[in-house]
């Protein structure tokens, strides 16, 4: 029986209030350096008496930065590893074993695939995966099997359920309603799921928006949160260095282009500017190509991937986090700023506006307007060093109350053990190897 190495075990173990239950959790690519909540969900779900078997579709291109993700690679059983003859092998003892429930996945496979922009091929494969993906849930022996995006991962959960798997459930951060809602499949995966969650209510309001009404009680709302080592650390002074940072991948999404010219008018304006991009991704030979034809290689700086640790310096070394997203969830980097007491500089889009609140905590604009985000960089960078502290501490007042990992996941575990203990109730055929 292969169990992730290094995790809990899954033998049946109980304290005086409860008993452990064992789920396999699932994810498109884990650990990445830009999934730190999702570690921290884990975790806190371990906390909570849940056994926790780590299953990725495929590994992150993207550097391991930090101990804790190294330590969380070698406990992740990753499906694409085995390559394509384990693949194969995989779809040809479901042709045997379970020929009438292969032919089910087959045919939902089929159905999403011809509406998906990923195509029929995509998902034919994702049948094979989920055969592998059973075949490992089955040994483990997992009660339950979690998600974590409505994307590939929720569809290779779904397809593992539809061949004998357990019952699943996936999150759902929101981003990917706005790229192409209609041809995730989301109505099917809805229906078939024992529950769904979002991140915030925007997403709740998009998942309602493509399931079947009957199903809208099956979506909860739990919120992706910080733990202690971010809702712990002794706050800092707001420094009066003119300086804002933004963490995040360097793509399209997130905006980093404009604050390009926002940095060019502040600078044309007499205005003294550093901006600090945390992270990497496909923009950044084009930010760097832009910021050089500028003349600003003086005002901003690139750091690359960066751990947890650094990402926390570069914040608290800022006087305000700017992300000036086009599409998002709910960023949990927006959380992480105002646990540590700097206040944040955004969108109105999604979930953003359910966390940052104008004048109180940060400043929201339209996205994509340059000039509102100049103005609200220029106030950051202007206002005094009392008022940014205030700003900081009123948002990390509210991520206390509503973003606190241990107390949202806490509620992530009674959805799966309600989940667990209903499907107990109902006759069925306990899935074999």
């Amino acid at each position: 029986m292969y169990c992730a190495p290094g995790s809990k075990g899954f033998s049946a173990t109980s304290d005086a209030s409860r008993s452990t239950v064992n789920i396999a959790y699932l994810t498109n690519q884990y650990p990445a350096v830009s999934h730190s909540f999702i570690r921290r969900e884990i975790t806190a779900l371990e906390s909570s008496d849940v056994s926790v078997a780590r299953f990725s579709i495929r590994r992150s291109p993207d550097p391991v930065c930090d101990t804790d993700d190294s330590d969380e690679l070698q406990r992740t059983r990753t499906v694409l590893d085995i390559g394509v003859p384990g693949l194969v092998l995989g779809l040809l003892r479901a042709v045997f074993t379970r020929p009438i429930r292969l032919v089910r996945a087959l045919w939902i496979a089929i159905v999403i695939g011809w509406r998906s922009d990923r195509g029929l091929l995509r998902h034919l494969a994702y049948v094979a995966e989920a055969c592998v993906l059973r075949k490992w849930v089955v040994q483990c022996r997992a009660q339950h099997l979690h998600a974590h995006f409505a994307t590939n991962a929720a569809t290779v959960a779904m397809l593992c359920h539809v061949l004998g798997g357990p019952p699943y459930s996936f999150t759902s951060h929101g981003i990917e309603m706005s790229d192409r809602p209609g041809v995730l499949g989301l109505k099917d995966k809805i229906q078939r799921a024992a529950f769904a969650v979002a991140v915030c209510e925007f997403g709740r309001s998009q998942l309602y928006r493509w399931c079947a009404h009957e199903d809208w009680p099956k979506v909860h709302v739990i919120h992706c949160g910080v733990d202690e080592g971010f809702l712990a650390t002794a706050s800092e002074p707001v420094p009066s260095d003119p300086r804002l940072v933004c963490v995040g991948r360097l793509s399209k999404e997130k905006g980093h282009l404009l604050l390009i010219e926002v940095v060019k008018r502040l600078v044309e304006e007499g205005m003294a500017v550093e901006m600090v991009l945390v992270g990497d991704g496909p923009l950044r030979k084009q930010l760097e190509t832009s910021i050089e034809e500028r003349g600003l290689r003086n005002h901003f700086r690139i750091t690359g991937w960066a751990t947890g640790a650094e990402v926390q310096r570069h914040i608290m070394d800022s006087r305000a986090m700017i992300l000036p997203s086009f599409a998002e969830g709910l960023p949990v980097v927006i959380m992480e700023a105002f646990a540590l007491g700097r206040p944040v500089i955004s969108t109105y889009v999604a979930g953003i506006p359910e966390l940052v609140e104008p004048g109180i905590s940060g400043w929201l604009v339209p996205a994509g307007s340059v000039d509102a985000l100049t103005d609200a960089a220029r106030e950051a960078l202007a206002a005094p060093v009392k008022e940014l502290d205030a700003m900081g501490k009123a948002g990390a007042r509210i991520v206390a109350q509503r973003h606190n990992t241990y107390i949202e996941t806490a509620k992530l575990a009674e959805h799966l053990r309600a989940a667990i203990a209903l499907s107990a109730l109902r006759p069925h055929q306990a899935p074999s190897g």
